[in-house]
């Protein structure tokens, strides 16, 4: 019997644990400061069992980890490194869904040695990403082609019929993680040129990506792609774009945020006396009573402007308080959108991926390949992106659990004994892709995955 710990029972959790508990010779603990929530989880299965635990209490923590035999982290990636530490010491597995930092990379020799599968990336960006980019690449590999150009794209969005506010956006979890995205740096490289797309100018920098049964998006550089040239084996490649997929008007209106100073975390205020109003007036040197005008002219858009209606309807130009005592800026926007941009009980998420290669073959016509998932949340059950992330974690842990990866170390998804069985039991579970390739001199089309 392997015992597997998940630490986390928020939003992804779900899928993750329910897979678990249906695995044979497997038993689950779930751990959460919340223990009502792990035994949600549980919900009384044999194999399964709540544990309250709260991850910053060390010895509680080190503890909770010794008694594993594998530990799958959900809680947010602050945490691996003390988490992975702990892994390391009691010779405990570890899978996360989170990026590789350089902290976790740090431990790949010492998880060698002791023989040890740190698994991450292996949620859904990242992680069904890189897999499902892996099963084409290794493909187009094999038959003797090479990749010359890789975009892929990705958008957790709410689905067309619950895509109800003007901002197009909706939070099943803690905005503040999307919120510090906003500020990351991009890189990616077109036509054998390198871009570089400075956190400041990221919403500055997108453009208009059509993806095949999904729509029209906004899609604007995520984070640095051209490490995984190496990563995914396609070095020779002279172009690779890592991009997020948003609805259209997403990020004219999040470059106007930051420019607007919500993003400030030194900022801070008593909220139990200021109002949102006051503290815009306060950022644009405005009177209180004319802050639509102040902000307008801040920004230097006009008063009917789009982007004001958004604030309003946000509520950062009424008089109605934020009870959240002294905070910063980017807490009392944080508390703002977990209450407006929020998932209604029946309301739908979608999921869109969507990966564009080119390969080229030996004498003949370069060829276009397109990989797409379109999944919908249901309205009963689990969200798209519970179902997306949760799965391929526990999945892997599953695999793990079976012998089945024979690699150790600090690990991402990239190789065929870890993407196969994964990809594999998601398509089981209704998540698949749809593939489409054509010839690019003569656009003559074919189609897998219907």
């Amino acid at each position: 019997m392997k015992h597997v710990l998940i630490l986390g029972a928020g939003a992804v959790a779900r899928p993750a644990v329910s897979y678990l508990l249906e695995k044979e010779g497997v038993a689950v603990a779930v751990a959460d400061q919340d223990p009502e929530k792990a035994e949600a989880l549980v919900a009384g299965h044999p194999a399964g069992r709540a544990v309250a635990l709260d991850a910053g209490d060390a010895p509680m923590l080190e503890r909770t980890i010794a008694g594993a035999d594998i530990v799958v982290s959900l809680l947010p990636w602050t945490l691996h490194p003390v988490i992975s530490e702990l892994c390391l010491a009691h010779g405990k597995h570890m899978v996360t869904a989170s990026y590789v930092k350089e902290e976790m990379q740090a431990l790949d020799r010492d998880a060698q040695a002791k023989g040890l599968i740190f698994l991450n990336e292996v949620g859904v960006d990242p992680g069904l990403d890189h897999m499902s980019a892996m099963q084409i690449i290794d493909a187009v590999h094999a038959g003797g082609g090479r990749i010359d150009s890789f975009f892929s794209y990705c958008g957790g969005l709410p689905a067309l019929e619950s895509n109800n506010n003007p901002l197009g956006y909706k939070f099943s979890w803690s905005p503040e993680g999307a919120m510090l995205a906003a500020t990351n740096d991009g890189r990616y490289m077109e036509h054998g040129k390198v871009y570089e797309v400075p956190g400041g100018d990221l919403f500055k920098h997108y453009w208009l990506k059509s993806v095949p049964g999904a729509g029209v998006f906004e899609a604007y550089v995520n984070r640095d792609a051209l490490p995984y040239l190496k990563i995914y084996g396609i070095e020779d490649a002279t172009g690779i774009y890592r991009g997020t997929l948003r609805n259209v008007g997403y990020c004219e209106t999040w470059d106007f945020i930051k420019q607007l100073g919500l993003l400030n975390r030194k900022m801070k205020f008593d909220f139990d006396e200021v109002t949102p109003r006051e503290v815009l007036a306060n950022i644009v040197n405005c009177p209180v009573t004319d802050v639509r005008a102040g902000v307008a002219a801040y920004l230097k858009i006009p008063e009917h402007a789009l982007t004001l209606k958004k604030l309003e309807w946000l509520g950062l130009l009424s008089d109605r308080k934020c009870p959240i005592g002294t905070a910063s800026v980017f807490e009392m926007f944080s508390h703002t959108l977990k209450h407006r941009l929020v998932y209604d009980e029946g309301e739908m998420d979608l999921l869109v991926m969507h990966h564009e290669f080119e390969a080229v073959y030996p004498g003949m016509p370069r060829q276009r390949i397109q990989s797409t998932l379109i999944d919908h949340g249901d309205p009963e059950g689990d969200s798209s992106m519970s179902r997306t992330v949760g799965y391929p974690v526990g999945i892997a842990a599953g695999l793990i659990a079976e012998g089945s990866i024979s690699r150790t170390g600090v690990l991402r998804p990239v190789s065929a004994e870890i993407y196969m069985p994964v990809l594999a039991e998601c398509e089981r579970l209704g998540i698949h892709f749809k593939e489409r390739r054509s010839n690019l001199e003569t656009d003559e089309i074919s189609c897998w995955g219907d």
